[in-house]
């Protein structure tokens, strides 16, 4: 018994623009850069923005610094204009505008709402000892001074082998500034965090160290 196969018809051949047109497809490479780009893109933008965060934090922390520098540097020109014949007292207002320059020179820290700056006089009284004759704070924070308050007696001032003393019948302007950090990007990248930096200057000329005028005996 014969069986019979059934018998497949020849296959019909593509059109030869079809075919040339499906080949030229197959050769096309004209959309890989803009798959590799679209891959790429979010590492390039987390990169681009990790940097802006480090760049802008640590633009923050030298800010921070010079600030207290700047104010130190005033604080220890204070009444170096004045032309009376005897060593000029300080006054509240000498002070005032002293930390009021320090906030216009945190060149937009926003010193008032997340910042605080503590200027302290570091001065030697009768004993010999080396104590913080006035201190005076501004700044919305309540960090209080790493030293202690007005009138603390101290060993020093300054932190690691930067230790600060007075010498007799002089003072020490002794800045302090604590600042909020508030990253750009939430806490993808960093937490918020607390600068804090120091300086100091020697008082420039002759002072009446033996009272502050119009001294408020709380300080801070």
């Amino acid at each position: 018994m014969t069986v019979a196969l059934p018998v497949r018809a020849p296959r019909a051949a593509l059109p030869v623009r079809l075919r040339r047109s499906l080949a030229a497809l197959a050769a096309c490479r004209s959309g890989n850069s803009l798959t590799e780009f679209a891959l790429m893109l979010p590492l390039l933008l987390t990169a681009g923005m990790y940097g802006l965060e480090m760049t802008w934090m640590h633009n923050a922390a030298m800010q921070v610094s010079q600030t207290a520098i700047a104010v130190a540097d005033n604080a220890a020109r204070m009444e170096q204009t004045s032309n009376t014949g005897t060593a000029p007292t300080v006054t509240e207002s000498d002070i005032n505008a002293v930390l009021t320059g320090g906030k216009i020179e945190s060149n937009g820290l926003d010193i008032t709402g997340r910042g605080r700056i503590i200027l302290s006089s570091l001065e030697v009284d009768g004993s010999n000892n080396q104590y913080i004759h006035w201190q005076r704070c501004t700044g919305g924070l309540t960090n209080a001074s790493r030293y202690g308050a007005q009138g603390t007696v101290v060993t020093n001032m300054g932190s690691g082998s930067s230790r600060i003393t007075a010498t007799t019948g002089s003072a020490v302007m002794f800045v302090e500034v604590y600042y909020r950090y508030k990253p750009l990007f939430g806490t993808m990248f960093v937490q918020p965090m607390l600068f804090h930096q120091e300086a100091a200057f020697i008082i420039r000329d002759d002072r009446n160290l033996s009272s502050t005028s119009g001294t408020i005996s709380s300080g801070c």
